[in-house]
């Protein structure tokens, strides 16, 4: 039979953990998500983008601001710059995304190319990288 001081501290050990487990599977409380915040640590495409850019380009940036998963996997990768169309950095600086294009079962013209890690320049192209248009993205 067991003493008293053993009964009273597996009382006390079997009262913490049920105290511990009850704490960790009642929901977390604190503030309410924002649409500027989703749910689920998701990163939301910010709302004040340049008009310029297509429907699509909102769920690029979305995914650039939360470092993927990319839907393909040039995306993220070093943009070489070879045109000369964006002023001129060492390598790895810009990095290349692409920008759906309905309809199309291939990536298409369309990306987004970043400079700096995290992104600092934001440039986008709708032809290949024949030409560029800088914009910024809302912090």
């Amino acid at each position: 039979m067991a003493s008293p001081i053993a009964r009273t501290s597996f009382s006390v050990l079997a009262l913490l953990v049920l105290v511990l487990v009850a704490a960790w599977l009642r929901p977390a409380s604190g503030p309410v998500p924002s649409p500027a915040a989703p749910a689920g640590g998701e990163v939301a495409a910010p709302v004040d983008l340049p008009a310029f850019l297509p429907p699509e380009a909102r769920e690029t940036v979305r995914l650039i601001a939360r470092g993927g998963p990319f839907p393909h996997p040039q995306d993220g990768g070093v943009f070489g710059n070879r045109e000369g169309h964006l002023p001129r950095m060492a390598r790895g600086y810009y990095r290349e995304y692409t920008v759906a294009t309905p309809g199309l079962g291939h990536r298409g013209a369309r990306r987004i190319v970043t400079g700096g890690q995290p992104p600092a320049a934001y440039y986008y192209t709708d032809d290949h990288y024949a030409s560029f248009r800088r914009f910024e993205v809302p912090r």
